[in-house]
């Protein structure tokens, strides 16, 4: 560790934004340079093709106070988290991305609850902006374009953020990856957290400490596309909900009552239809009944083999992430 902390350590995970890069970049130091002259950007590339890091050099050959790490591959948004949050040296970490949906000017008010006490501060989302017509936000969802901006991954994003919230037990709903965490806790979140699944958001909240909220509108995109869709979400969403919690193991009892109840109607038709002098049904009914079971038995075979396998990549202790180089740290931090 340096011995010369700065106040703010800013973390911010890239995956192929060179075109919007610099003029984040820009935008971010006018904001803390307002605040104080102590502090540091981590941009951490994400394995991206494009020019990504050399646009970091670039930027950090004019403002040495910009720093980069490029990772091997692509191990994903949590991944490049972690990694920033590693080497973040200052008093405080904040957490924001790229694309400046995540306004840069909300910084200030991050920080006035920092120093009046909190030691996590939530930036909430309140509401999506879009400057689109519907027929235009369709046409961009079927050309995987701004999906971030489409009605149907508006309506994923509540849906995962409502599961996760009844799944975790704590709210969830508005909640985002632009953040304020005092450095103890950052530090925690690092050294004591060696899970391999992680889950930033429920991570940040979980861990306690007094919390603030402040909330933001969510900015259209400074250019370029989003690199998540609705089936990446979707995907997302599974990983870190059994990464997270037990609960999807909880449903496999339901099912079983579930077709306990299924079958006991079915029971009740057959002796009514019996007594009744009616024929009981026949091969429809049973084959409904054991392609409806069939079913539930596969459900619950799906979310046990999640967990196996969540347990399996746990086990391998696999690291969460490689770095490939590294620009503007002394070796002594």
């Amino acid at each position: 560790m340096s011995l010369s902390k700065p106040l703010l350590s800013v973390v911010i995970p890239v995956y192929e934004e060179c075109d919007i890069l610099p003029d984040t970049l820009k935008t971010i130091v006018a904001v803390l340079t307002s605040i104080s002259s102590e502090f540091e950007i981590i941009v951490v590339d994400d394995g991206s093709r494009d020019a990504s890091f050399a646009q970091i050099t670039a930027v950090h050959d004019y403002d040495p106070r910009i720093k980069g790490i490029r990772l091997s591959r692509n191990f994903g948004k949590e991944a490049a988290l972690l990694a920033g949050l590693k080497r973040a040296n200052g008093r405080a970490v904040i957490t924001i991305d790229a694309d400046l949906q995540h306004p840069p000017d909300l910084i200030p008010k991050l920080v006035e609850q920092w120093q009046a006490g909190a030691a996590i501060v939530h930036a909430v989302k309140q509401e999506r902006r879009s400057h689109h017509s519907v027929a235009q936000q369709f046409k961009n969802l079927l050309r995987s374009e701004r999906r971030e901006e489409g009605r149907l991954y508006q309506w994923a994003q509540y849906a995962f953020n409502w599961a996760f919230s009844r799944a975790a037990g704590f709210d969830m709903m508005g909640s985002s990856d632009f953040k304020l965490l005092d450095a103890k806790v950052a530090r925690l979140l690092v050294e004591r957290f060696p899970e391999y699944g992680r889950f930033y958001r429920g991570l940040s909240t979980w861990i306690g400490f007094k919390q603030a909220l402040v909330p933001f509108t969510v900015q259209p995109r400074s250019g370029g596309n989003s690199h998540w869709s609705v089936g990446a979400l979707m995907r997302y969403a599974w990983h870190t909900l059994t990464a997270f919690s037990s609960v999807p193991l909880q449903i496999i009892p339901l099912l079983g009552v579930l077709m306990f109840i299924v079958t006991l109607v079915l029971g009740v038709e057959a002796v009514i239809s019996r007594l009744s002098g009616n024929a009981v049904s026949g091969f429809a009914t049973l084959e409904i009944t054991i392609l409806f079971t069939g079913s539930l038995i596969m459900i619950g075979l799906g979310i046990i083999g999640r967990y196996l396998a969540q347990i399996y990549d746990e086990l391998k202790r696999r690291p969460v992430f490689l770095v490939a180089e590294e620009i503007g740290f002394d070796e002594k931090d």
